[in-house]
This record gives C-alpha cells, structure tokens and sequence, in this order.
C-alpha cells in the first residue's frame, strides 16, 4: 500500500514539476518534495497501528485431551482409526468387562444376604417385645399368688401357734412363699433383659441390631455402585466432536489409568483463533469490532471475524506455586504481548482451520474509520503473495 500511495504522489510530483511545470524544481521545492512522503507516511503508518492495529501472529489453537483408561484391564476393541473424524459418544476403545461383571454379581449377593439379615434383625426385635410382655404378664400373675401365699403363710402361722393347725401347714406355706420369691425374681430378671435389649438404640432411633444391618447394607450399596461405575468405564467414549491422533492403544495391550504415555491423543473440533499484539497495541481494541484475518492455507482469502474478548492474563503475570511451571503450555503467549480471541463470522463458521495454522489479520476499532481502508488494501495485497512458494527444491 505504501509504493501504491508513493507512486501516486510521484505522479502528482512529475505533472506539477515536469509535466505542466507549474512550480520550479530547485533545491527547496526537491527537499519539500522528498519531505513531504517521509513525513506523511511515517504519521499514516503510526496512526493506522493505533486505530487498525496488525499482527502478524494469527494462529489456530484446539483442545487437546489426553486419553487414558479410567480403570485398568485388557483392551478387546479399539474401533477407531487416527486422523479420522470422531463424533462425540462414539466408542474409543473397550475393555475386557469379565472382572467387573463378576465383582458387580458378587456385590449383589451380598446385599440380598444383608437385607435377609436386616428382616431377620426384625423379627428378633418383634420376639423381644412379645417376650417383654410375656414376662410382664407372668410378674404380674407370680406377684398375685405371692400375695396370697403370703397371706395363707401368716394364717398357718396363727393358727399352729394357737394348736389350731399343723406346723406342716405352715411350712409348706413358707416354702410356696420362697419358691414364688423366686419364680418372681426370674421373671423380673426376664423383663429386664428383654427391656435392655429392647432399649439399646442409636442416635437414628433403630436396634443395634438393625442399625448394624442398616450400615452394612449402606456400605454394600456404595461398593455395588462404584462396581458398575467401573464396569462402565470399560467402555469409553468420544468427549466431543473431533479427531484422533497418536493412537497407541491396540487391542491385547493392557490399559492403566496412569500410564507413562495416553493411550491416545484426542483433539476437539472446538478451537481458538488468536491473533497475538503488543502490550500497548490493545488500546482501542473491544469486543464485537471487526476483524479480518488472512490464513497461509487459504491463500488469496480473506476471513471475516469479530472480536471475541482479549485475554488479560499471561504466564508472565502468574505467581508459581508449588513449583508448577504456568509458563508452558500448548500455544504460550509470548513475552510482552497480549491474546485476542476472534470468533469468525456467519459466512465463515463451517470453514476448516487446521490445528496449528498460522496467518495474519488486522482489527478496526472505534476510531479512524476512514483509514482503516488503507489497512484493508494492505491486507489484501498481502493474501495475494501468499500464493508464492518461495523454495529452490
């Protein structure tokens, strides 16, 4: 754009000084002549940074996820081909499920046993209560004939002492009254038994018996549920839309959870254009302005884009903690320089953007609208020479 404006003003310079000859060619008119271009480019250039800034550094940046079993076993499947597209859900690679079945019917088993062992805590608890009350009933009809036995014992007294009545009368009602003593303090020994047992609760209100079943079952429920979880990890899935690539997994292999290196290497279809600036560049630059960017695969094309946001932090901003290394990463942002996102337009959304691809563009802010055409032409003449390949071999 700056040889098309100097051989504009060049002819403008040749019609007035050579041409029509309206103004001397000396040595002032020379020196304002060659003043002049330096000068006014040199402010355009300035101005055209501020207000439609330029970078160089457009690049493509994907997700990339790392994908490793999440339980360990022998991999029987792996249906999937690298650099294939992989919609999400799709089925990456499967595990021999046989241990995790096995451990899964186990673990049923053992629950149904629980819950039998639960009802039979109830019912210990239900013969606890009829006991109680048998041993009531039984204290109280032993009380009864207590008393009476004790009244038949004062009256066989009376009546040996007066001659009236027989001493074995009398003893024999002393030994009904020890035996009922007895039979009386069994019985209350049966209540008291029968109500401990009955009365040994915990802080939910159940049995200990019950309440230990209860636990039991719960524990048996959470390792039931973490069984299939893992039963089902056997099978795992696309996370996204995507591609596969540094596939290493295949059939035979044993997978683990933590390997040294993934299983294989999954890259999301969903991706960042950024386009990289000086600090001091992003002055004017706010989201939902225009943007435009010229990438090497598509030589001679300009792709509309809109700004997304700008990212206001860098590893050089980060304070490591624990000795975690926040400068790396898989597209770092250079040292002084700033990330703004862009997100491409309509016309331009199903257009495919390798991961990795790099370019340049411009965005055109707020201000000095009627300038950002130079930019514009600038852009454009640029795309064009991306069609050169410029090698001997």
């Amino acid at each position: 754009m700056e040889l098309i404006l100097l051989g504009i003003y060049s002819f403008v310079v040749w019609l007035i000084f050579f041409k029509y000859r309206l103004l001397p060619w000396n040595t002032i008119s020379q020196v304002i002549v060659i003043t002049i271009p330096i000068i006014g480019l040199t402010l355009l250039i300035l101005l055209l940074n501020i207000v439609a800034p330029s970078s160089a550094d457009v690049r493509v940046v994907n997700y990339v996820v790392a994908v490793n079993a999440r339980v360990q076993g022998l991999v029987t499947e792996v249906p999937v081909e690298p650099n294939r597209p992989v919609h999400k859900g799709e089925v990456l690679f499967k595990l021999d499920p046989t241990p995790f079945e096995l451990e899964v019917t186990a673990l049923e088993a053992q629950l149904e046993q629980l819950e039998v062992q639960l009802l039979t805590a109830g019912a210990t608890t239900t013969g606890l209560s009829e006991q109680l009350r048998n041993a009531r009933g039984a204290k109280a009809s032993i009380a009864s004939q207590l008393k009476l036995a004790q009244q038949r014992e004062e009256q066989t007294r009376q009546l040996a002492a007066t001659g009236a009545g027989s001493q074995y009368d009398y003893e024999q009602a002393q030994t009904n009254v020890v035996n009922l003593k007895a039979q009386l303090d069994g019985a209350s020994a049966t209540e008291s038994q029968a109500r401990a047992k009955l009365g040994a609760k915990t802080d939910s209100g159940d049995q200990d018996e019950i309440a230990s079943a209860k636990a039991q079952i719960a524990r048996a429920e959470a390792q039931l549920k973490d069984a299939k979880w893992r039963l089902d990890q056997t099978i795992y899935r696309a996370p996204a839309n995507g591609t596969v690539v540094a596939l290493s997994l295949r059939p035979g292999a044993m997978a683990v959870p933590l390997p040294l290196t993934p299983a294989m290497t999954f890259v999301e279809d969903d991706q960042w254009i950024m386009m990289i600036f000086k600090q001091n560049e992003v002055r004017k630059i706010k989201p939902g302005q225009e943007a435009e960017i010229a990438m090497k695969m598509y030589p001679g094309r300009v792709i509309k884009c809109k700004v997304d946001s700008i990212m206001w932090a860098t590893a050089q901003g980060q304070l490591p903690i624990g000795g975690v290394n926040t400068a790396s990463g898989v597209a770092p942002v250079p040292p002084n320089s700033l990330a703004v996102r862009l997100l491409k337009d309509r016309k331009d959304t199903d257009l495919f953007l390798a991961s990795g691809a790099m370019g340049g563009g411009a965005i055109y802010t707020d201000s000095g609208e009627p300038i950002h055409i130079l930019r514009k032409i600038i852009l454009r003449v640029g795309t064009k020479l991306d069609w050169l390949i410029l090698k001997l071999h």
